[in-house]
């Protein structure tokens, strides 16, 4: 039997910040460049008014994980393309032998529809070639919140949440290489009608390691979108699933205004050492690194 249990909670800060005061952040999506660690990360105006994105993406770089500094210039903005006219949010980015792809979800200038978009580049500065990747029909809901995972037979899989019945599932597409293209082959899990994630699924990282089951840190939600963070594992070419938290793996402490947000919102992931290094938001406004012990019984 495997499971999942967090050892350790930290901030995580935004310094000399493109993105930070006066915004909320989410979705920090870090990774490792040699020495380094860097993070795309979504801000919010806080408050936001009717004539603001729904969010801006922008670059970080630090040296142990937990205090980035911000490069000044923004990583993705709004526009001008109809897709993502209204804001840029929840970045997800695969690093290839040609630099980079950065998937993420642009909304509409409505605020009515998300969209899932890809722009690659050599770097992160000089990100181009929009492209719609899945769009829901008019009217019919959002798809965001890419994530990505290779299997063992070498293809990749595209997880993405959904809605469907008022409530927001996760489906999944597969494709021969990280930029697709991509054919959907159906949900991977679903809602357990007597638990925590009986309402609402959402896609969070994919975790890698070999020689293990790939896990996902899924997020999920009641019928009032009290989000949490479970744990889902599948075999390596991700065509069953072979374990699932009964609990959630984290719960958002009670927030300190009685206004806020009550969610916790899985995003990326690294392996360090032993552990797994889980960065997610609370209250869809501060950000947050869990370290993550694997054990089996």
């Amino acid at each position: 039997m495997v499971d999942y249990v967090v050892q350790q909670l930290d901030d995580v800060a935004l310094l000399d910040a493109a993105v930070g005061d006066g915004m909320s952040l989410m979705s920090p999506f870090v990774w490792r460049e040699g020495d380094r660690y860097r993070m795309m990360v979504r801000g919010v105006p806080c408050p936001l008014t009717p004539t603001d994105p729904t969010g801006v993406i922008a670059i970080g770089n630090g040296t142990d994980g937990l205090n980035f500094t911000m490069e000044p210039k923004l990583a993705i903005t709004a526009g001008p393309e109809s897709a993502d006219a209204g804001g840029c949010e929840d970045p997800t980015v695969v690093v290839t032998k040609d630099g980079y792809l950065v998937y993420y979800t642009g909304v509409d200038a409505a605020r009515r529809q998300g969209s899932l978009i890809l722009e690659g580049g050599k770097t992160l500065d000089t990100l181009e070639a929009k492209q719609l990747i899945l769009q829901a029909p008019p009217g019919e809901g959002n798809i965001k919140e890419a994530t990505l995972a290779q299997t063992a037979s070498g293809d990749w899989r595209l997880f993405y949440e959904y809605a469907a019945n008022d409530a927001s599932r996760i489906g999944m597409a597969s494709g021969p290489a990280p930029d697709g293209p991509w054919t959907a082959v159906g949900d991977p899990f679903g809602i357990r009608d007597d638990s925590w994630d009986n309402w609402h699924l959402s896609t969070g990282p994919m975790t890698q390691i070999a020689g293990e089951d790939p896990v996902m840190f899924y997020n999920g939600a009641t019928h009032d979108a009290r989000w949490r963070i479970g744990w889902i594992s599948f075999d390596p070419d991700f065509k069953a699933v072979t374990g699932r938290g009964i609990e959630p793996l984290l719960v958002p402490p009670p927030a300190t205004d009685r206004e806020s947000t009550d969610i916790a919102f899985a995003a990326s992931t690294l392996v360090e050492g032993d552990k797994i290094a889980l960065y997610y938001s609370l209250e869809d406004r501060l950000l947050r690194r869990a370290l993550v012990y694997r054990y089996t019984q």
